[in-house]
């Protein structure tokens, strides 16, 4: 299932021009996807049902039904709103399990996304990233690829103890151990930032099914360059990760954002919507390569 779109989003004093692409594929060894997304402005995110679990199809779809229910689609929410939803998702993931159930036969499930949000008190608008488990959410200015998000994971809490170094926790026996996720517990304890929302702005929002099969060097070349894809460049990335080997269901958004300011013409805007689907090439690298999703100018 592919979906791409644009929109505005009306602001106080201005407006967000957000257009994303958005891809999810069962992959080439299971049979059922336990994937979802959403994908509608100005909230993005991925909901990736525990694998092995009970019903992990429909704790995805249950996070997705309920944000759905708790944030208006085409305008901003408040950080309230947003944690609100992640908590009631909790509880209808919860709603899933019979009573009695523990372990493998709890439904459960990941969650990572972005939301345009009013952060109140005169702050201003700001994206708040959002991740319960290891689903990802990255930033992308053009030339780097960084990872804003942090795992929930066993393999995370030995990087972060010192005891495997970061890129021995793609073969560690415990890769596949989540540490939070939404169902798993009465109480859910979501990862939370609020990042300013200003000028343009990329974000990548997917499952592991991308991230364990394409490293971040990979994910920046794909983000580079342009795309004839039917499904724009979260079409690409998860076509990259079926050519891996597509071991596990792959989901992925790509959202591009650029604020404007109140008063902008129709010409304005028009010039804007170009922007996002060709970037600016002054910030487009000129070799790919690097480290950590780097791509030297």
């Amino acid at each position: 299932m592919s979906g791409d779109g644009e929109g505005v989003v009306a602001l106080p004093r201005g407006s967000a021009l957000i257009a994303h692409s958005a891809r999810t594929d069962v992959g080439r060894v299971r049979t059922v996807n336990e994937d979802s997304f959403l994908a509608e402005a100005p909230v993005y995110l991925v909901a990736d049902g525990m694998g092995g679990h009970a019903r992990g199809d429909a704790a995805s779809r249950a996070v997705i039904e309920t944000f759905r229910r708790h944030l208006e689609s085409g305008k901003p929410s408040s950080p309230e709103q947003v944690l609100d939803a992640i908590h009631s998702s909790n509880e209808a993931v919860r709603a899933l399990s019979e009573a009695g159930e523990e372990g493998t036969a709890v439904a459960g499930t990941t969650l990572a996304g972005v939301a345009l949000v009013d952060a109140g008190d005169g702050s201003g608008f700001h994206w708040m990233v959002f991740n319960i488990g290891d689903s990802r959410v990255y930033a992308w200015d053009g030339r780097r690829l960084e990872q804003l998000s942090v795992d929930h994971s066993a393999v995370q809490e030995l990087v972060d103890a010192g005891l495997i170094q970061a890129d021995e926790a793609e073969r560690h026996p415990e890769r596949n151990v989540i540490t939070r996720a939404i169902g798993a517990d009465d109480f859910v304890d979501p990862d939370v930032w609020l990042i300013p929302a200003a000028g343009r702005q990329v974000f990548l929002v997917c499952s592991d099914g991308l991230s364990k099969e394409v490293d971040e060097d990979g994910m920046a070349r794909v983000l580079v360059g342009d795309t004839g894809h039917a499904a724009g460049l979260a079409g690409e990335l998860v076509d990259a990760a079926l050519a891996h080997g597509g071991r596990d269901n792959v989901t992925a958004i790509v959202v591009e954002s650029e604020l404007g300011a109140a008063g902008d013409d129709d010409e304005t805007t028009r010039d804007r919507r170009s922007r996002l689907s060709h970037a600016a090439e002054d910030t487009r690298p000129r070799t790919s390569g690097g480290d950590n999703g780097d791509v030297p100018a």
